[in-house]
C-alpha cells in the first residue's frame, strides 16, 4: 500500500534534485520527509567528517552545490526521527551529521580555544540549538490517530451498524464506553506525553568562553566545539555531551547506566582525543572517564590549575585568571547520549514476539468463520424472503460478533496484572511488552562481580615475595602484620602498602569515601587518611617551579593526598631539624584502569623525598608481562592457580622508583614508559563471596532447566571456582578452558588448544569441541578417560576474551555455535564483548536475558530479550526492568511473572475466542427463522458477564514454583488449536441440543415471522439465551489455568466471588425471574421441567469441558504431533540435524562484528526510496530457527 501510495504521489528523480524523500527503516516501516534547502556559505569539512567527505561518487558534478575551495553554498538537509540528514554533493547522497568531529580537535590548546562568533553561527545553522524538545502532539492528531486504530475503526463500523438495526441501548452503551475509553487513553497518552517532554527538555545558563570572552548564555545555544565552565555553581546537571578539559568532576550516571556510584572524571589527554569515535553506540572505558554525559548530575566539580597572568590591555598590567573547570561540547540535542536514549524510547524496536503475530492471525480466522457465516445466512435470509437492507445488517451483524472489538485491551490484562505485582517487589518494567517475553526466557546470563558476587569484596590478605627464598611469603590478614613483616619482606611489603594507599579510584566527598567497591575495601584495609587539595588533576599546566617549594604540604599540587593513621601534620620546623618522622604521599598522575589493559598506575611524589615512585595494580596475567623476570617469585603461576582455583579474587602490584622524574616530566612521561620493567611487589588477595540468594536462585533456574551463563571480566579460574561454588557448574562436571599454541586473537592463522582445568593432557577437538578419546599405546601416565561416553560429554567451556574474539572473528560458523552452545563461563569479557555474546546467543535461537549491575552492562542489558538492571534507582533507561533488590532473586520473579502473563494472555485470548464463537452459534441458529439476541440480552452478556469476567480473569498470581517446561507462544499450536477447536464442538453440540430439544416440547409454539420486524421473542431464544450465559462463564472457568504456570483459580479470590456471583444470578433468571427482568430481556414463559434441563445441561457442558481440557485434548494433540512427526519422517528423507562445517547465513550475521562506517547511515542515488540506516544487530540475528537444539543434539550424537 505505502509504495502504491508513493507511486501516486511521487516521481523518482535524482537525490540532488528531489524535494522529498521515501524512507524505509529496518523494520520495514515507511515515512516520506520533506527536503529543505537554506544558503550556508560555510566549509564542508564543518558539515561532513573526513570519512564521509572521503566517500566520493566518480561521477559527481562538482559544479553542484559546491566550488573547488570545499564551500557549501546550499546545504539541503530532512530530519527523520530528531536526526538531521544532509545531502553531501562528493558522494551524491544524504549523510547524517550527528557522528561529525572537527578536524582540529587533535590536541587539547586547539579545544580550549573555544568558537568565534562566526563559527558559532555556521554550527548552529548545522546543529540547531542543544535542545531535546519531543514534539507534543495537538488533541486532534492524538484523536486521528486513536481512532483511526483498525479496532477503533472496527467499532464505529459495528456501531453503526447496531444503531441501523435498532439496536439503540446496546450501540448507546457501547458507544459511551468507546468514548470514555478514547478519552481515557487521549489523556494518558497526552500526560505521558508530557511526562516525556518535561523529563528530556533541560536548559539552564552557563558560562561559555567565546570569541576571546566569558560570557553567560543560555545553554540552548551551545554548540559542538563550544567551550564551556563545569565548576559554575549554577550548573547541576550537563546539558550536553562533552569531554572534561581541565579540573576534575564527581558526576551521578545513574540516569543512563543505572550504577548508583558516582564516577570520577578526569581531563582528556591528547591520546583519548584522536580516540574519540562519535560514531560509535557506546563509548569506550578509556575515553569515557573523560567524557561528560547529557543529563548526567554533577556531584562536584572542582577547578584546574592556575592559568598564567594574562596581559591586560593598554596599562601592561597583568590579571590573574580565575581557575576554572573546562569542558568542551561534542554533542547536543538528540545527538547526544540522553537525546539517543530519548529517541530509544520515542521509537522503540518493534518486538516480533511470536504471541503476538499468532493473535492478529486467529483474528483473521475468525473473520473467515464470520463471513463463512455470511454467506449461510445470506442464502437463508434469500430463501425467507427477508428485505434486502435488514438482510444486509443482519449479516454484516455476525462479523461484529465473531471478532470482538475488546479482544486487545484484554490481552494486555495480565501484562497489567504483572507488571503491579512486580512493582511491589521492587522491579519496575519500562517496556510492558518485555513481560511476557520474559516467560520464554531459556539462557540466563549473570555478570559476576556484584551481581552473582557481593559488590565489595573482603580483603582476605596480601602476600609478598621473599627476596631471601624467591618465593611468596606469608599471607598477612591485617595491616599490622605487614608493617612488621619479616626483614626479607620489609622493602616490599612496606612498597605493597603505599601502593594498596595510592593506585585506586577513591575521592573524598563531604567527608565520606566514594569509588569502586574493590577499591574501597583495598584502601579500608591500610586504615590510611585521604585527603583531597581544592586543585584538579589537570596536569598539562604545572610548572617546573611548583617542584621547588619549602612551604605548605601537596594539597596544593595535587589532587590527592593519603597519610598513615595518626599522622602528623607537615610542620616544616621538624623538618629543617633533621626529624624525617613525617609521612605523606601525593598522587601526582594517576593512569586510568583501562579494560584492554586491564590495569591502573599511579605516579607518587612523598615529600622530602627525591624523584618519585610509580605503583601499578592490575589482572596477574597482565602484570608478567611489564615486570622484571628476577622479580617475579618462582612459584608466581603456582599461587595464583590456588587462589583462583579456590574463588579468591586476586590483584597483583608492582612498582618502580625513577630518581630523575620531576613534576614537569611526570605530567609529559608515556603510560608506556611508566609501566614496563616494574618490580613485582605482591598479590592483593579478595574474598569472592556469593549473595545469601544467589546459589539458591540458581539452583531453581537449574531445576527449571534454564540455562545459566556467567559473562565476567575477571580472571577464568575465579569465575570456575565461583560458578561451581553457586551451583552454576556441577563440582563433578569436567571444564575445559582455551589458550593459545601460537599467535593472539588478532590473527588468523593462531592455533587454540581447549584443555581440561584439572587435567591439561586432556584436550577437545578443535573443531568439533569433543574430547579427544584416542591415547597413543604405551603412553606414560595417560590419562584415564571416562568409561561410559555420556560422562565424557558431560562437561562445559570456560572461555577467555581473547579465545572469544578470534573464535568470533576467525573460527568456522559450526565451530562457534558449538562454543556457544557448550559455554557456561565467559571471562575476561569486555563490556563490548558481553553485548556481542548477547547477540550471539540470540542468533542461534535463545530467548536470552542478562542480569548485571547496569554499569559496564549496559549494551548487553539492552541488546538482551529481557535485561534486568540491580540498581539502587527506581527506573532507569540502561535495562527494560530496574531491580532495587540488589540480588539475582528479581531474575526468578520476572519469569515466573512473565509466565503468568503469557499464559493469562493465552487464557483470554481463548476465552475471548470462544465467547465470541458461543455468541455467533446462538445468533446463527436464530438466524434459521430471522430471529436474532434481543437488545439488553447483548448488553446482559457484554458488560454484566464478560467484562467483569475478562478483567479477574487475569489477577491470578504466579505459581511460586518454576515448571521445567516453558509455556508455549504459539497461538496456533497443536496444543491451543486443539483446545480451542474441541470446545467450540462441545458448546455447538450442547446448544445443538437445546436448540433442537426445545422445538420438540408439548408446549412449544413456532415464532411467526414478522415481515420487516427483529422477531426477537420465542423459545428458541429464550433456551439459547439461558443456556448461552453459563457457557461463557464455564469457558472463563475451563480456561483460568493454574499450575503450573499460575496458582490455583481459587486463589483468586474476586474472580471467584463474581464467578459465583453470576452463576447464582443467571440461575435466578432461568428459575425464579422477577416480571420485569422477563420483559427486559424479552423472554417467554417455559415450564419448570426445561428450566431443570437448561441447567442440567449446562452442568453436564461444565463437566464435559474440564474433562475434556485436562485429559482428552492433551492426549489429541499429542496423537497429532506423533502422527505429524512420522508423517514427516516418511516423506523426507534422513538428514543430519547439523552439517559439519555448513555457514548458517544467521550465524554468519550474528558472528560478523559491524564497522563504524557500516553503522553510517546513507542514501545513495541507486536507493531513492530507502535509508540504510545503523543496522540492528539484534534484527539480523533473530532467527525463526533453532540453532541451538540442533547444535545440542549433534554434541551429544556419540
Amino acid at each position: 500500500m505505502p509504495q502504491r501510495l508513493i507511486a501516486w504521489i511521487a516521481t523518482p528523480c535524482e537525490m540532488s534534485s528531489a524535494e522529498a524523500i521515501v524512507i524505509e527503516n529496518e523494520w520495514g516501516q515507511m515515512s516520506i520527509e520533506p527536503i529543505f534547502t537554506k544558503y550556508y556559505g560555510g566549509p564542508m569539512d564543518s558539515v561532513f567528517s573526513p570519512e564521509q567527505l572521503h566517500c566520493t561518487d566518480t561521477d559527481t558534478d562538482t559544479d553542484k552545490g559546491f566550488d573547488e575551495t570545499g564551500i557549501l553554498y546550499d546545504m539541503r538537509y530532512f530530519d527523520y526521527q530528531y536526526i538531521r540528514f544532509i545531502f553531501n554533493p562528493l558522494g551524491q547522497a544524504f549523510m547524517q551529521n550527528s557522528h561529525w568531529k572537527d578536524s582540529a580537535w587533535t590536541n587539547i590548546a586547539n579545544c580550549e580555544r573555544g568558537l568565534a562568533r562566526e563559527q558559532h553561527q555556521e554550527r548552529m545553522m548545522v546543529f540547531g540549538q542543544n535542545m531535546i524538545d519531543v514534539e507534543e502532539k495537538t488533541v486532534g492528531q492524538l484523536l486521528v490517530q486513536e481512532v483511526l486504530h483498525p479496532f477503533y475503526i472496527f467499532q464505529v463500523f459495528s456501531m453503526a451498524l447496531w444503531f441501523a438495526d435498532d439496536y439503540i441501548y446496546y450501540a448507546a452503551c457501547i458507544f459511551v464506553i468507546s468514548t470514555v475509553s478514547v478519552i481515557t487513553e487521549l489523556i494518558e497518552t497526552k500526560k505521558t506525553m508530557r511526562r516525556m517532554r518535561a523529563m528530556s527538555r533541560f536548559s539552564c545558563n552557563t558560562k561559555v568562553f567565546r570569541s576571546g570572552i566569558w560570557r553567560n548564555l543560555d545553554s540552548e545555544e551551545l554548540v559542538p566545539g563550544d567551550v564551556f565552565e563545569v565548576t559554575d555553581s549554577d550548573l547541576t546537571i550537563f546539558p550536553c555531551d562533552a569531554v572534561l578539559l581541565s579540573g576534575d568532576c564527581i558526576v551521578n550516571e545513574s540516569m543512563l547506566t543505572g550504577e548508583s556510584v558516582p564516577v570520577s572524571k578526569v581531563p582528556v589527554t591528547e591520546m583519548a582525543l584522536h580516540q574519540l569515535d562519535l560514531s560509535i553506540a557506546n563509548i569506550p572505558g578509556d575515553v569515557a572517564r573523560h567524557f561528560l554525559f547529557s543529563g548526567t548530575k554533577i556531584v562536584r566539580a572542582r577547578p584546574g590549575t592556575t592559568k598564567p597572568p594574562k596581559k591586560q590591555p593598554g596599562n601592561g598590567s597583568t590579571a590573574p585568571q580565575p581557575q576554572r573547570g573546562l569542558a568542551m561540547v561534542v554533542r547536543t540535542g538528540f545527538n547526544s547520549t540522553k537525546g539517543s536514549l530519548i529517541r530509544s524510547m520515542l521509537f522503540p524496536k518493534p518486538k516480533d514476539f511470536q504471541f503476538y503475530r499468532d493473535s492478529f492471525r486467529f483474528i483473521g480466522i475468525l473473520a473467515c468463520i464470520a463471513f463463512a457465516g455470511f454467506l449461510v445466512s445470506t442464502v437463508n435470509f434469500i430463501r425467507m424472503g427477508v428485505p434486502v437492507r435488514l438482510m444486509v445488517i443482519k449479516a454484516l451483524d455476525l462479523i461484529t460478533i465473531v471478532v470482538p472489538p475488546a479482544l486487545p485491551a484484554t490481552m494486555s490484562i495480565g501484562t497489567s496484572f504483572a507488571i503491579a505485582r512486580l512493582k511491589r517487589s521492587n522491579i519496575f518494567c519500562i517496556s510492558p511488552t518485555r513481560v511476557n517475553i520474559g516467560g520464554k526466557i531459556n539462557c540466563m546470563c549473570f555478570d559476576k562481580t556484584g551481581t552473582l558476587t557481593e559488590d565489595g569484596l573482603d580483603v582476605l590478605g596480601v602476600q609478598c615475595g621473599d627476596t631471601e627464598t624467591g618465593k611468596f611469603g606469608e599471607l598477612f590478614s591485617r595491616v599490622s602484620l605487614l608493617q612488621s613483616a619479616p626483614e626479607s619482606l620489609r622493602e616490599r611489603s612496606t612498597a605493597l602498602l603505599y601502593a594498596m594507599a595510592t593506585c585506586h579510584s577513591v575521592k573524598s566527598l563531604n567527608g565520606d569515601l566514594i569509588g569502586d567497591p574493590l577499591d574501597l575495601k583495598m584502601f579500608d584495609f591500610t586504615q590510611w587518611v585521604l585527603e583531597e587539595g581544592g586543585m584538579g588533576a589537570r596536569t598539562s599546566g604545572v610548572s617546573e617551579t611548583v617542584h621547588n617549594r619549602s612551604k605548605g604540604n601537596l594539597g596544593g599540587i595535587v589532587s590527592t593526598v593519603v597519610r598513615p593513621p595518626g599522622g602528623k601534620l607537615f610542620n616544616l620546623d621538624d623538618i629543617i631539624d633533621g626529624k624525617d618522622s613525617f609521612l605523606e604521599l601525593g598522587i601526582i598522575r594517576c593512569f586510568e584502569f583501562v579494560s584492554s589493559l586491564r590495569r591502573m598506575s599511579v605516579i607518587v611524589k612523598r615529600l622530602n623525598s627525591p624523584g618519585m615512585d610509580v605503583y601499578v595494580k592490575g589482572a596477574p596475567e597482565a602484570m608478567i608481562d611489564i615486570c622484571r623476570k628476577e622479580s617475579l617469585p618462582h612459584d608466581y603461576l603456582e599461587r595464583l592457580s590456588y587462589y583462583t582455583h579456590h574463588g579468591y579474587r586476586v590483584i597483583a602490584c608492582a612498582t618502580k622508583f625513577v630518581p630523575t622524574l620531576n613534576f614537569l616530566r611526570a605530567q609529559r612521561v608515556k603510560r608506556e614508559q611508566v609501566e614496563s620493567e616494574l618490580t613485582f611487589l605482591g598479590f592483593i588477595v579478595f574474598e569472592n563471596k556469593l549473595k545469601p540468594t544467589t546459589a539458591s536462585v540458581v539452583a531453581t533456574l537449574s531445576n527449571a532447566h534454564i540455562r545459566q551463563v556467567m559473562c565476567t571480566g575477571d580472571n577464568v579460574l575465579t569465575a570456575i571456582s565461583v560458578s561451581k561454588e553457586c551451583g552454576l557448574i556441577n563440582a563433578a562436571r569436567d571444564v575445559y578452558t582455551p589458550r593459545f599454541l601460537s599467535g593472539d586473537c588478532k590473527s588468523e592463522s593462531s592455533k587454540l588448544v581447549w584443555e581440561n582445568v584439572n587435567d591439561e593432557r586432556i584436550t577437545l577437538d578443535p573443531i568439533l569441541l569433543k574430547p579427544v578419546a584416542t591415547w597413543p599405546e604405551h603412553a606414560p601416565n595417560a590419562p584415564e578417560f571416562p568409561r561410559y561416553s555420556h560422562l565424557a560429554n558431560d562437561y562445559v567451556l570456560a572461555v577467555t576474551g581473547d579465545c572469544f574474539r578470534w573464535m568470533v572473528d576467525f573460527a568456522p560458523t559450526s565451530t562457534l555455535n558449538r562454543m556457544l552452545v557448550k559455554g557456561q563461563i565467559f571471562a575476561r569479557m569486555s563490556p563490548d564483548e558481553k553485548h556481542e555474546l548477547v547477540e550471539l546467543l540470540q542468533g542461534i535461537g535463545y530467548c536470552v536475558g542478562f542480569c548485571g549491575d547496569g554499569a559496564n552492562d549496559c549494551g548487553a542489558l539492552k541488546a538482551a530479550d529481557v535485561g534486568i538492571s540491580l540498581s539502587e534507582a527506581e527506573a532507569s533507561v540502561a535495562a527494560p526492568f530496574t531491580s532495587r533488590t540488589n540480588d539475582i532473586g528479581c531474575v526468578v520473579s520476572v519469569i515466573k511473572e512473565g509466565r503468568a502473563a503469557l499464559v493469562t494472555s493465552f487464557s483470554c485470548f481463548k476465552f475471548m475466542a470462544l465467547y465470541s464463537i458461543i455468541q455467533f452459534t446462538t445468533v446463527s441458529f436464530l438466524y434459521a427463522f430471522a430471529s436474532n439476541l434481543g437488545d439488553f440480552q447483548f448488553l446482559y452478556i457484554d458488560l454484566a458477564l464478560i467484562l467483569p469476567i475478562a478483567v479477574f480473569m487475569g489477577r491470578t498470581e504466579a505459581f511460586p514454583v518454576l515448571n521445567p517446561k516453558r509455556p508455549t507462544a504459539n497461538l496456533v499450536s497443536k496444543k491451543v488449536l486443539t483446545s480451542l477447536i474441541g470446545h467450540i464442538l462441545i458448546q455447538f453440540t450442547f446448544q445443538g441440543i437445546v436448540f433442537t430439544t426445545v422445538r420438540r416440547q408439548e408446549w412449544y409454539k413456532p415464532p411467526v415471522y414478522h415481515r420487516g420486524e427483529k422477531n426477537i421473542e420465542g423459545f428458541e431464544n429464550t433456551a439459547m439465551f439461558l443456556l448461552s450465559c453459563f457457557q461463557y462463564l464455564l469457558v472463563a472457568v475451563v480456561f483460568s489455568v493454574g499450575p503450573p504456570y499460575r496458582k490455583p483459580m481459587a486463589s483468586n479470590r474476586p474472580f471467584v466471588f463474581i464467578t459465583v456471583g453470576l452463576v447464582i444470578l443467571s440461575a435466578l433468571m432461568v428459575l425464579i425471574p422477577p416480571q420485569w427482568v422477563v420483559q427486559v430481556m424479552q423472554l417467554l414463559a417455559i415450564p419448570f421441567s426445561f428450566k431443570l434441563f437448561i441447567l442440567f445441561m449446562a452442568g453436564i457442558h461444565l463437566c464435559v469441558a474440564m474433562f475434556a481440557e485436562r485429559h482428552v485434548f492433551p492426549l489429541f494433540a499429542g496423537w497429532i504431533g506423533s502422527w505429524m512427526g512420522r508423517t514427516r519422517n516418511e516423506d523426507t528423507s534422513p538428514k543430519r540435524p547439523y552439517v559439519e562445517g555448513a555457514r548458517s547465513d544467521f550465524a554468519g550475521l550474528a558472528s560478523t562484528p559491524s564497522s563504524p562506517e557500516s553503522r553510517r547511515p546513507l542514501i545513495g542515488p541507486e536507493e531513492f526510496d530507502v535509508v540504510v540506516s545503523a543496522p540492528d544487530p539484534g534484527r539480523q540475528t533473530r532467527v525463526s530457527g533453532k540453532i541451538y537444539k540442533a547444535v545440542e543434539e549433534e554434541m551429544r550424537a556419540t
